[in-house]
């Protein structure tokens, strides 16, 4: 087990290594170049088209609204990377791997954009009669028959990854942060997400984007909300913040406090694999949600489909970012959703820390939705329809195994099958990326 481990955290260390950090920047740069920085200045009309797409078009086809797609992704981005995954990355790089993470995210709208307007290009129809796509069907569809083997690798890596990164370690720390803040036994807390992930998932994909509509903009509101509390009470301390943040994106940082110190490339590679790891711009997941959705226009998918990285980072993340340096907790050697919780409690003795559990317990537990339609989607891919209901079954029974177990290496797992997944998606995107400027162009001329 110990060579297994070993051979695992070398492949990781790879997987996110400066290659790989590279390469999803790189793309996300070359992609926004190409579209001439269109979804900088088009967020706006995202927003727009996503308000309007809260019902779908007489026209359109698809399974849920743009709208509920659009929540549906968020479901599955927003868990605990915003909370944990950002402590983390301050953490071990400092200050400075906010501003990477916010760098990952502004080039990242380019990628998340690109992967669903060919997701919705490229989908097709299942022997169920429901629209189905993702980078897989891209893939397939796009690129042709010799290409084929590379939809499969995603399909396999994304259908894997699942279980762990959005299924697994998703209610371990759930049932963690509830046994911590309210005695609750984590075995008791994986039968009951059990049973309520159970009926929501075995009514696919209408259930789960209804579900998602009603819970996920409350719940990011809320959460906005609470840590926005947070900067007011250390209001004059945002300045100092920003300017820590700055300072040391392009600094080594000396040990101070409970903080070890971090170089430069430190706060790099954690803030933007923190980055991805939170708002999947690069993975290519946003475009297996979004391709359920009705709609005439892969364009205006795609337009609807980036506001995911938006919120996602430079809004959510950014709040939990803020709040860690604000209140000076960073120095404190605390690390994951702990560091968080240090800083609501901070400004909010005594209820800050329960407030900041229950927004974890919610985050994860949509993630869990989320990830299971994209597993769900993925394993669809590679063995035909059938796959679908033993797929929910064995999703929703490993839930409650996930709540009590030891999970130092399914997290290790499933995040190197989660890098994995961008490789593939990232090669299509480039030898695709022609199809989504000629896709672009065509929009707005009609607009």
């Amino acid at each position: 087990m110990e060579t297994l481990n070993n051979l695992v955290n070398a492949i990781n260390g790879l997987v996110w290594g400066p290659p790989m950090l590279v390469l999803i920047l790189g793309t996300g740069l070359f992609l926004m170049v190409a579209l001439k920085f269109m979804p900088l200045a088009r967020i706006g009309t995202g927003f727009s088209l996503m308000w309007r797409g809260r019902a779908p078009g007489d026209s359109e086809t698809g399974q849920i609204s743009p709208f509920q797609a659009l929540m549906t992704s968020l479901a599955a981005t927003v868990g605990t990377g915003n909370i944990a995954g950002v402590a983390t990355a301050i953490f071990l790089g400092g200050p400075g791997a906010l501003f990477w993470m916010w760098c990952t995210a502004l080039v990242g709208m380019a990628t998340k954009y690109c992967e669903v307007v060919l997701a919705v290009h490229y989908r097709e129809k299942d022997d169920r009669g429901e629209h189905v796509g993702g980078p897989m069907f891209a893939i397939r569809n796009g690129l042709g028959k010799r290409w084929a083997w590379l939809g499969v690798l995603f399909a396999i890596f994304g259908g894997l990854a699942g279980f762990g990164i959005g299924n697994m370690v998703q209610v371990n720390s759930m049932a963690h942060a509830l046994e911590t803040t309210f005695s609750i036994p984590m075995w008791l807390t994986g039968l009951g997400t059990m049973v309520v992930v159970g009926l929501v998932i075995l009514g696919g994909i209408k259930r789960i984007g209804k579900v998602a509509a009603s819970l996920v903009p409350f719940m990011c509101l809320a959460y906005i909300i609470a840590a926005l509390v947070v900067l007011v009470v250390y209001a004059e301390a945002i300045p100092a913040a920003f300017a820590l943040v700055f300072e040391y994106a392009f600094s080594p940082i000396a040990a101070t406090g409970g903080f070890a110190g971090a170089a430069v490339m430190a706060a790099i590679r954690y803030g933007v694999a923190r980055g991805i790891f939170s708002n999947e711009a690069g993975l290519g997941t946003a475009g297996i949600a979004q391709a359920a959705g009705t709609t005439t226009s892969s364009v205006r998918s795609g337009l609807i489909g980036m506001l995911g990285t938006f919120i996602d980072t430079i809004i959510i993340c950014s709040m939990t970012g803020l709040a860690i340096i604000c209140t000076g907790v960073w120095t404190s050697g605390e690390s994951g959703a702990a560091l968080s919780a240090a800083a609501f409690e901070a400004a909010m003795p005594g209820l800050g820390g329960a407030i900041l559990t229950v927004a974890l317990v919610i985050f994860a537990f949509t993630t869990i939705l989320g990830w299971s339609y994209y597993g769900e989607k993925c394993w669809e891919f590679l063995v035909g329809t059938k796959a679908i209901w033993p797929f929910r079954v064995i999703w929703v029974l490993a839930v409650p195994f996930g709540a009590i177990a030891q999970l130092d290496f399914a997290w290790l797992l499933a995040d190197t099958l989660n890098g994995l997944m961008a490789i593939p998606n990232l090669v299509s995107l480039l030898l695709l990326s022609p199809v989504v400027i000629k896709l672009t162009r065509e929009y707005f001329a009609r607009t």
